[in-house]
């Protein structure tokens, strides 16, 4: 890895404003500021020489123990050496939201603390901080007792960039990184911790879940709230950019913005681990980002809600890994891609299942984009993944048309509306059935297949029966099991989403095996009645990221992970697989939940 740490051995750390990811040696090695979408202050994560990090370590000592205080994103790493042991606790500061018992508010503070534990010890710290993406040298300057840079950095705690400080038993240092220029008094350090544990556990605390791979389930939980914008409630796909899906590889993209493909899981997830305010300030989001006379709705947006940059290159860095090319922005969002649609409908379908707080206003933008998909559903597309050669008819893509009139239709029923023209959707979702039937199947294979006319296998295809088009044991989707375990297998639990190869997706070169699809596995297999098998995938696929909890988009076959980190998707699908495992129903424990209105049983206490 040309001297780079494997990325999963990154812990993240995160306030719901901007993030940050700490290597395996003590160094911060990514952070963005103001905000998780702004320009770096610290960039090693893809330059080793140029990007600038925090670095904290004790002279004579080594990482022993490293992970999370349980339940919260408050990193505890343990320095061990002959004459000494230290505990660092890293972390954004957090507190509860004015008036509440529970949630999460940004401190908006980067806290490192150093407590000697045993004997004495010399900890150093250097903050080398390389602000904008690392084309210029932080220039800093006194400020009441503090260091101040114009990229809105305050640190405190130090005298000085580099700092040298012998601790005895008992002692400690902290040191405060403000990334907003604002803080003006001293920190009480215990205080801050004690509130950020607070925050977090308190809103963990919300769910009562306790049943298959419950740990996972309350783990990927935090990691998704880390993720969720403290501004807008819209959650990154991830808080990187061009971390490489293959080392040395040019599939290295933005990934600091909303996709709606996270829709509905991420709707349905919260709702059911009990996070009501966060699922409907995320659907909110996704409401009023619809909002308006757009001929089409991007598929992504902008953390605010608002456009995307166009993609531009820095050619200044190596890359990780020495992977180029470097990526700002993302030109995702100048693509057609039909199922944006059916995400959106069937997430505001479920929300209203569990809340009924759908308005007339939010109704009538919802049935807006059933009339853009009714326009839409037949033309080609760019598909799920974004492929960057010729638009052509996903299956997929029609999957979502399908989706989109289905959830459609059941929400007029649900909440009376007069005035639609239901009796076009019903032909029209008919109609899309019948194509998917007759075209995305594909007999000589005996499964469903990536696109019209091909017999390549896709991972995407696995949602066939978790979105109820199909049974999850019909014959017709157990062959699609088959086809895509035998097309796009390797090592035991892991899938690729596709053969980029054999898809032609305008890019060079290998990928690794796509985490989302493998997780998906797990949840299609148990709707097929095979749930011994989804089991032990899920176990396999879980060990994978110990000691952190993490995951990737991707993973090569030998366990490295690959790809923007933590990632969204990955995390929502694992949250899926542990609920149908604990279900073992024949139909999606998360929509199935949904309808029910929020109310059926499951491992809750």
């Amino acid at each position: 890895m040309n001297g780079y740490p494997p990325i999963g051995a990154y812990a993240f750390l995160s306030d719901c404003h901007t993030a940050a990811l700490v290597g395996p040696d003590g160094a911060v090695e990514w952070m963005c500021a103001p905000r998780f979408d702004g320009p770096s202050v610290f960039a090693r994560l893809l330059d080793r020489r140029r990007g600038g990090a925090w670095e904290l370590d004790v002279a004579g000592a080594r990482v022993t123990e490293r992970g999370y205080l349980d339940e919260t994103l408050v990193l505890r790493t343990r320095w061990e050496g002959r004459e000494c042991t230290v505990t660092v606790h890293d972390f954004f500061a957090t507190t509860l939201p004015g008036g509440s018992d529970s949630g999460i508010a940004p401190v908006r503070r980067l806290v490192r603390w150093a407590r000697c534990e045993r004997g004495r010890a010399l900890v150093r710290s250097r903050v080398l901080a390389r602000p904008d993406y690392a084309t210029r040298d932080a220039v800093w300057s006194r400020a009441d007792g503090a260091l101040a840079e114009a990229s809105g950095l305050l640190l405190r705690g130090t005298p000085a960039e580099v700092t040298e400080r012998t601790l005895e038993e008992g002692e400690s240092l902290a040191i405060v990184l403000d990334y907003t220029g604002r803080a003006t008094t001293a920190d009480d350090h215990a205080a801050l911790l004690e509130d950020t544990v607070r925050s977090w556990r308190s809103w963990s605390a919300r769910s009562g879940y306790s049943g298959a791979g419950s740990r996972q389930v309350r783990h990927s939980a935090i990691v998704l709230r880390g993720l969720l914008f403290d501004e807008s409630g819209g959650l990154l796909a991830a808080p990187t950019t061009s971390l490489p899906e293959w080392p040395g590889g040019p599939r290295n993209w933005d990934y600091r913005y909303v996709w709606h493909r996270d829709a509905a899981l991420i709707v349905l997830a919260l709702l059911r681990l009990g996070h009501r305010e966060e699922a409907g300030r995320y659907l909110r989001f996704l409401l009023d980002v619809c909002a308006g006379d757009l001929p089409r709705i991007p598929p992504v947006f902008g953390i605010d809600g608002k456009g995307v940059t166009p993609e531009t290159t820095l050619d200044h860095l190596e890359g990780h890994a020495g992977s180029r090319p470097v990526r700002v922005g993302n030109d995702a969002a100048a693509q057609h891609q039909l199922d944006s649609y059916g995400h959106i409908l069937d997430a505001a379908m479920a929300y209203h299942e569990v809340t009924r707080e759908l308005g007339e206003d939010d109704l009538a933008r919802l049935w807006r984009l059933v009339e853009l998909n009714l326009e839409q559903w037949r033309e080609p597309d760019a598909g799920i993944w974004e492929v960057r050669d010729s638009p052509r008819h996903w299956t997929y893509s029609k999957l979502y048309a399908w989706v989109c009139f289905d959830r459609a239709l059941r929400l007029a029923e649900l909440t009376g509306a007069q005035g639609l023209p239901l009796a076009r959707w019903r032909a029209e979702r008919a109609a899309v059935r019948e194509e998917i039937l007759e075209r995305g199947y594909d007999a000589r294979v005996g499964a469903f297949v990536q696109s019209y006319g091909s017999q390549n296998a896709d991972g995407a295809l696995l949602r066939l029966p978790l979105l109820g088009f199909l049974d999850g044991d019909d014959r017709r989707v157990l062959g699609t099991l088959d086809h895509i375990q035998s097309r796009l297998g390797e090592g035991g639990a892991l899938l690729h989403r596709y053969d980029p190869e054999a898809t032609a997706d305008g890019l060079a070169g290998p990928e690794g095996a796509f985490l989302m699809c493998s997780f998906e596995m797990v949840s299609a297999l148990v709707l097929a009645g095979r749930t011994a098998e989804a089991r032990d995938r899920f176990e396999t696929l879980c060990a994978r990221a110990e000691p952190l909890g993490l995951f990737a988009e991707e993973m090569s076959a030998d366990g490295e992970m690959l790809g923007n980190y933590p990632q969204a998707f990955t995390h929502l699908a694992l949250i899926e697989a542990a609920l149908n495992l604990d279900a073992a129903g024949t139909g999606d424990a998360l929509h199935d939940w949904a309808e029910q209105g929020g109310s059926s049983g499951s491992s809750d206490s």
